[in-house]
Formats: structure tokens, C-alpha cells, sequence
């Protein structure tokens, strides 16, 4: 079957190439489900970990390897135990980037939702574009982030970070009824933001915009999708007393002044992954029209050409944001 695979170029650098060959997934059990693939999304953050080495990237010794976590699928084959999807049936689950994945809808006991990816699936709502479904696995991330952030009405919310996960937390900090401001350093990614209509301010925090539009002690809560080292103080200069900041992967160590978080009696909470309510709530905003996933997507592509998104994935980052394959 073809899959997307990361492999070790000739220079030593990390490259992700659609391979023809990669073995099929065998037979499904009793309470398993078959899909093949429609589309699947690019996991910005994660993927461009892998291809740079990063704290959770797999070693050179095990690749050729997969990653990702978001795929559309049709039903094409379902067990005899599972009653809850038939054939036919369009599902986003949290797969890799393969043509045929094997889901278990209902073994889900126990495990951290890092843990979940074959039974952490939705039926899509009729309501849903499968290409906007694509990404809801970067969209829930976002949405288990606010939901741990515990957002009241009128709290000031301040994303760092307006990539995908950022752009969809602002959003769904605003449909919990926070007060959001979303930052960056990239001028085009905060014109999206501010089209979109969700956010009530933009910061362009290049160069000394952080110091000069920054207030300090003036946000009840910070989430950072950044990971920009050295950020920390900053962080906690900004938020008020007693106020939270939330981190999301992409970091091998949070480093902070420890007196200045005492003095602020601040509230660290760190995020992983996501799991189905957190899917379901998702699927709920977007299908009534209180998030809008279509203004992020700047790209849909054949998966015969994920290579080239891949390369700028690992050398101009800044490039992308929503990007979907094609594998029809």
C-alpha cells in the first residue's frame, strides 16, 4: 500500500517521501474497522519535530518510519463485534499517513490519550468538510488546551504562537467567551487570524513588540505553542496574580526564575495530545459555525507530491499552516 515515510537522506538529513510498497495491514479482528484514506493532514508541530531530530523524534536507527495523527478514511471492511459504524461511513481518526488503517473503536480503557491513536476516532457530522476533518487532530489539541485552561467569560487569553494549534486555541478560547490576543513574528499568520474575526487583538511581537505591546500582570491566562527557549519570565510577567500558563510539546525543559513565579503565585499546566470528548466538542463548534477551520488550510495537495510540503516543512516552516493530502 503507499504511506508516508520518513527516511534518512544520502547527507544525513531527514526527508518524508509517499512510498508504493509499504506492507499491508493484516486482516482486521473481530472488533476492528478498515478505512481507506480520502485525506489526511500535516501535523505541523509534530512532524516537523521528527524530520529535525527533535525531543520526540523516532532515532535514525529505526527509520524508515511513519508519523502524524490525522486521517479521513471511508469504512470499508467493519468486525463482527463492532455495532456503531458501517460501511460507507466517513471517520477521521488519529492515524498516521497511510492508505488502509485499522481502527478499534472501543479499547480505550486505561490508556493516557498519547495512547488512544487506533480507537481515537469520530463519525463526521454531515455538516463537516472532510478536508476541513483533516486537521482535526492539530484542532483538538487546541481544544484539550482550553478546555484544561478552564476559560471563563471575559478572561484575557494570550496565545503565543499562531500556527495551527494556535489559531484554532484562539478560536475556541473565543467560543468559551475569553477575551483573546493571539502573537507571532509572522505578519501573514496574524492577518489570518484577524480575518477570521475571532480574536480581539493581534501582536506582532518581532524584534522589541513583546516589551513595547505586552503588558505585564495584564492576562489571566497564557498558552505557549511557540516553544521559543527562554520565554518563560516572560511569560509569567504577563499573566496577573494567581493567573495560568499552559504548555504544549516541542520542548525538552521549561526553565523559569522560581522567585517570580512564587511572587505571582502562578499555575503551570501542561498539555498531551487529546481525547474523544475533546474530538466531539470539535466536531459539535465547527458543524454550528462557531470555529472556521476553511481561512487556515492554505494548502490541498496530491499526496504524490507531499514530498515537496515536507521539505518545506523542515526548512521554511513558516510557510505552511493548514495543509491537506489528497489521496483520492
Amino acid at each position: 500500500m503507499r504511506a508516508l515515510m520518513m527516511q534518512l537522506q544520502a547527507d544525513g538529513k531527514r526527508e518524508k517521501v509517499l512510498v508504493n510498497d509499504w506492507v499491508d495491514p493484516p486482516p482486521i479482528e473481530e472488533d476492528h474497522v478498515r478505512t481507506k484514506t480520502l485525506f489526511s493532514g500535516l501535523t505541523n508541530g509534530t512532524e516537523r519535530n521528527g524530520l529535525i531530530g527533535g525531543n520526540y523524534a523516532p532515532t535514525d536507527q529505526s527509520l524508515p518510519a511513519g508519523s502524524g495523527y490525522q486521517n479521513v478514511g471511508r469504512v470499508i471492511q467493519v468486525g463482527s463485534e463492532v455495532d456503531d459504524l458501517e460501511v460507507d461511513d466517513v471517520v477521521y481518526s488519529s492515524q498516521g499517513h497511510y492508505e488502509y488503517c485499522t481502527l478499534r473503536p472501543h479499547k480505550l480503557k486505561n490508556l493516557m490519550p498519547h495512547e488512544r491513536h487506533d480507537g481515537l476516532l469520530i463519525k463526521l457530522d454531515s455538516r463537516v468538510d472532510p478536508v476541513h476533518a483533516a486537521l482535526f487532530g492539530v484542532a483538538s489539541v487546541a481544544m484539550r488546551c482550553c478546555r484544561n485552561a478552564d476559560l471563563r467569560v471575559g478572561e484575557r487569553f494570550l496565545v503565543i504562537g499562531a500556527g495551527m494549534v494556535g489559531q484554532m486555541a484562539a478560536q475556541i478560547g473565543n467560543a468559551m467567551g475569553a477575551r483573546v490576543t493571539i502573537c507571532d513574528i509572522d505578519q501573514k499568520r496574524l492577518d489570518i487570524a484577524e480575518s477570521v474575526g475571532f480574536v480581539e487583538a493581534v501582536v506582532n511581537v518581532g524584534g522589541d513588540g513583546w516589551e513595547r505591546q505586552i503588558e505585564d500582570a495584564s492576562y489571566d491566562v497564557v498558552l505557549d505553542v511557540a516553544g521559543v527557549m527562554g520565554m518563560e519570565d516572560k511569560l509569567i510577567r504577563a499573566i496577573k496574580h494567581g493567573g495560568s500558563i499552559l504548555f504544549i510539546a516541542g520542548r525538552f525543559k521549561v526553565e523559569y526564575t522560581f522567585n517570580l513565579g512564587q511572587h505571582r503565585e502562578i499555575n503551570i499546566k501542561q498539555n498531551s495530545h487529546f481525547d474523544k470528548d475533546d474530538l466531539g466538542n470539535l466536531q459539535r463548534l465547527l458543524a454550528r459555525g462557531a470555529v472556521n477551520m476553511a481561512s487556515l488550510i492554505l494548502d490541498v495537495v496530491p499526496v504524490s507530491e507531499a514530498k515537496l510540503i515536507y521539505d518545506r516543512l523542515r526548512d521554511q516552516p513558516q510557510g505552511l499552516l493548514g495543509t491537506v493530502f489528497d489521496w483520492r
